[in-house]
């Protein structure tokens, strides 16, 4: 994109982000495809280029110290725009203290826009604070794994998270028993103690671009993850045609894997779902064809995700006030 664009979050280095990143996660290909100037949001005040827009993402914990930041102020100086992107589930910042929530929202009205994870994010920013808010969606560069050794497909299940609430670790494990296969897990920061004693293989701590090739050998997917966020997941299994069984109101469980979304908390209806793609290959094939198929055509791929939200900055750019 041809306008000078800055991102700043708790990250503790400075400039681009290169297309052989090896922890090419989310943001970071976000970052990428904008072209980016990355900076530490404690070095805002240090900057001595001018920006057409800036973009902060505002960090869910150890906000102490940022609360105390001229962070806006900062940022207004060197960017004519400034906006945030959405960090964690939109209730996140409930569970800080009551200055802290203050602090949040104030910081929220002196955004120009705000950019959000789903089109559920987008109704309850817009119902916050009466801003402009756009989806801007989880993405994957899909050749990030070329290169690298893809390993032999299994007749396994892989679930998308650990054993704790904010991954429902337990529901998915749940349904993942019905396809009576061998069960794998990430190991994720909010690892469990004791959890390793459960009936399932837990992969390595491993680069993104390491996860995005290991993936691909599992034949199913279960993420039923209460907390509604980026969506990862859900999409990397869309894209190698696993069919992945998850809640509703993620949009890339809803957009990808329609026939295999369930309502929330709805676990009969996903163990239902699992036995359907145990039993029925040609209801497994479909779901698989499909999924891949609609990744293909969705805002979740690098071109298509690039037409969209170049509209969206221009937009905001150009926008007076």
């Amino acid at each position: 994109m041809e306008y000078k664009i800055a991102w700043f979050t708790e990250g503790g280095w400075s400039g681009k982000v290169p297309r052989n990143h090896p922890n090419m996660r989310n943001d970071m290909a976000w970052m990428h495809l904008f072209n980016v100037d990355h900076y530490p949001i404690y070095n805002i005040h240090q900057i001595q280029e001018k920006y057409d827009l800036g973009i902060v993402t505002i960090p869910k914990t150890n906000i102490d110290k940022l609360s105390q930041y001229p962070m806006v102020e900062s940022i207004k100086k060197v960017c004519k725009k400034v906006g945030t992107m959405q960090e964690g589930p939109h209730w996140y910042f409930q569970d800080y203290s009551m200055n802290q929530q203050i602090w949040f929202y104030n910081t929220l009205m002196e955004m120009d826009f705000i950019l959000c994870h789903n089109e559920i994010d987008v109704k309850y920013y817009k119902g916050l604070t009466n801003k402009k808010c756009y989806v801007n969606p989880t993405l994957m560069l899909e050749e990030i794994g070329n290169g690298i050794s893809i390993p032999v497909k299994k007749d396994s299940v892989i679930i998308g998270g650990n054993m704790c609430r904010w991954y429902g670790g337990f529901d998915s494990y749940i349904v993942a028993s019905e396809f009576e296969v061998p069960i794998y897990a990430p190991s994720m920061g909010r690892k469990i103690d004791r959890e390793d004693e459960m009936d399932i293989i837990h992969l390595d701590y491993m680069t993104w671009v390491d996860w995005i090739v290991t993936i691909k050998q599992f034949k199913y997917g279960v993420h039923l993850m209460p907390t509604v966020a980026a969506g990862t997941f859900t999409m990397n299994c869309a894209y190698w045609g696993i069919p992945c069984i998850g809640y509703r109101g993620l949009d890339t469980q809803e957009k990808l894997h329609p026939a295999l979304s369930v309502d929330r908390g709805d676990l009969n209806s996903a163990r239902n779902l699992a036995k359907k793609l145990k039993n029925d290959k040609d209801f497994y094939d479909e779901c698989s064809h499909k999924c891949k198929s609609l990744y293909m055509k969705s805002s979740f791929g690098e071109k298509q995700y690039i037409y969209n939200m170049k509209k969206v900055i221009e937009g905001v750019i150009n926008e007076t006030n």
